[in-house]
Order: structure tokens, then sequence, then C-alpha cells
């Protein structure tokens, strides 16, 4: 079991989930992914191709259509490869 003060742990993992923005709608893996990568904003977001954001440890298929709605909603779309 995972001490509560782990980062990591369901506790502390709800507490971490943002109540807003794009990165709300994601799994904890995919959120963590983004965030290991410096991705904050759909702006940064934007600045990268579906094929690199799949290719990050713990993104999986699944957040694609959510992050594409978030981008589009803004205006914003994914990098052309």
């Amino acid at each position: 079991m995972k001490s509560s003060d782990c980062p990591t742990c369901p506790i502390c993992e709800q507490e971490r989930k943002p109540d807003t923005g794009f990165r709300s709608l994601l799994s904890a893996p995919a959120r963590r992914a983004l965030e290991h990568h410096g991705i904050t904003s759909l702006e940064q977001l934007a600045s990268y191709s579906e094929k690199e954001i799949l290719k990050f440890h713990g993104m999986g298929p699944a957040s694609m259509p959510k992050l594409r709605t978030a981008l589009n909603e803004k205006g914003l779309s994914f990098k052309n490869e």
C-alpha cells in the first residue's frame, strides 16, 4: 500500500487533479504524461503532433479525442506531421 504522502497514491492524485481545463478531462497517467513534458496549456499542446503525444508514457488513444475537442474549442489543433 502506498503512503498518503505519495504523489501518485489515489488520495493525492485526486487532490492534484485540476477542477477545470483540458487536463481535468484526462486520466491520471495521461495527465502526468503531459505534465512530465511541461504541457500545461492548450497552446503548448498544439505545438505537438498527435503521433508525438501518443509516444508519451501514460498517454493512450482514448485521451486523443478529448484533447482534439479541447484544442478545437479554442480554435487550435495538433501540429501536422
